[in-house]
């Protein structure tokens, strides 16, 4: 019955291929990254070097997963000295991340993006690779890749692996094709408690528990750096961040902008997808605020209203610039964005009703006090020019968001220890 799945689901791929290339070109139009290395979808890839190391492979899908990833690649590096470490994406904006790790580890970390789930591009990419383990990041559950994984004898483990209660009931529609396929990895390591009983509930074997990987990244120095010095330019203003805005919650929180009450506010728009740039800007335009972008050089000057944070992997700059944030992806249905790089900055947080992706992140950080629940985005801007009034509540919430970052760490460790139980190290000089 696992195989008729499993072959119902591939010729359902096959027929839908003309949708996803034209998928992809759509995407193109906004980023061009979108039609490169377009061999690499369908398996296909350049002749490697002589390689007399063996090689580790890591999936991290996008951008996220490839900054979660970041601690735990510099262990695995560390741990297995004498091999290389293949990084595969599904995203140009994951791709132009993981190309930041290549500078702090020369020679040792390769780049590709992972095939398309189709059984001959699966095989081209293990064939051509041979890595000696598979890890996946979070949810990423390619059934025609782990079984051809299986059929070569690669261990494959998901790692910082979340399930939520929605993405569960959606998933168990699939329980023929999932079932099995979370059955075949050698090892599952799930952020909470609750993410590895639903994962074992779709058929994975004795999940362990390993905590957020996430919770190990630290903040870049130079960010943090910058952040304090557009602090120093912006001056005693409150800053008001939207962080990783998502299409349809600019609008909604500009609409409330006025329920803060602050007159000096200074109101920082960061969309969580760089495509959107433009859209946001012209919303801005249309509603005729003073705003500036970031990609112009110009910071915001008094007279600037919104400022427009149209940059990549400045994430850490704009929290450290905040007083407060609201997590963008919570006010819609979204699921929400990753809410602990905030809290390593230090940056107060207002979460929505929609944080399904970070649910159990989300509600300790409520509980300790680092962020605080709104309904939508009218209560957002009512609590937060309460807070604005109360700035010795401010900074209670922040010391709460940096303690509540430093009580959760250890995820890598954990990680590397199961990851140790699917192949030896090598421990070298």
């Amino acid at each position: 019955m696992a195989r008729l799945a499993l072959l119902a689901y591939s010729l359902l791929f096959y027929l839908a291929l003309p949708l996803v290339w034209l998928r992809l070109l759509w995407r193109a139009r906004r980023q061009p990254a979108y039609v490169q290395h377009l061999g690499e979808r369908h398996g296909f890839y350049p002749p490697l070097a002589a390689r007399q190391r063996p090689l580790l492979w890591l999936h991290a899908v996008s951008v996220g997963e490839t900054r979660a990833a970041a601690p735990l690649i510099d262990a695995l590096l560390a741990a297995y000295p004498d091999h290389h470490l293949l990084l595969t994406h599904m995203t140009p904006t994951g791709r132009e991340t993981g190309s930041e790790l290549l500078a702090t580890h020369p020679g040792r970390l390769q780049q590709a993006y992972l095939p398309y789930d189709l059984p001959d591009a699966c095989g081209r990419f293990l064939d051509h690779f041979r890595p000696r383990v598979g890890l996946l990041m979070e949810t990423e559950l390619w059934p025609n890749l782990i079984d051809a994984a299986r059929r070569r004898r690669v261990p494959m483990a998901l790692i910082n692996a979340r399930l939520s209660a929605r993405s569960l009931r959606g998933y168990q529609r699939l329980s023929r094709l999932i079932g099995p396929t979370l059955a075949s990895l050698s090892a599952v390591a799930a952020q909470t408690k609750a993410d590895g009983e639903r994962l074992q509930h779709l058929g994975a074997r004795q999940p362990s528990v390993s905590g957020n990987l996430k919770f190990d990244v630290t903040p870049p120095a130079d960010k943090l750096q910058l952040g304090a010095q557009w602090r120093q330019a912006v001056g005693q203003r409150p800053v008001w961040l939207l962080a990783s805005s998502r299409e349809g919650e600019e609008a909604l929180l500009l609409d409330a902008l006025a329920a803060v009450g602050v007159a000096d506010l200074l109101l920082v728009v960061v969309p969580r997808h760089p495509q959107r740039f433009a859209e946001v800007a012209a919303l801005l335009a249309a509603r005729k605020l003073a705003f500036r972008r970031r990609s112009s050089a110009q910071l915001p000057g008094s007279e600037t209203r919104v400022w427009l944070g149209d940059s990549m992997g400045e994430m850490a700059a704009y929290y450290a610039l905040a007083d407060l944030a609201l997590m963008g992806g919570t006010v819609l249905p979204f699921g929400g964005q990753n809410l602990i790089e905030a809290a390593a900055c230090g940056c107060p947080l207002l979460l929505g009703p929609h944080s399904f992706n970070f649910a159990q992140a989300s509600d300790d950080a409520v509980a300790c006090g680092a962020a605080r629940r709104i309904v939508d985005a009218g209560q957002a801007a009512l609590v937060a020019g309460e807070l604005f009034a109360q700035p010795e509540e401010l900074l209670t919430m922040r010391a709460a968001a940096t303690a509540f970052s430093q009580a959760h760490r250890g995820a890598t460790a954990r990680t590397m220890a199961l990851i140790e139980t699917l192949t030896e190290p090598r421990k070298g000089c």
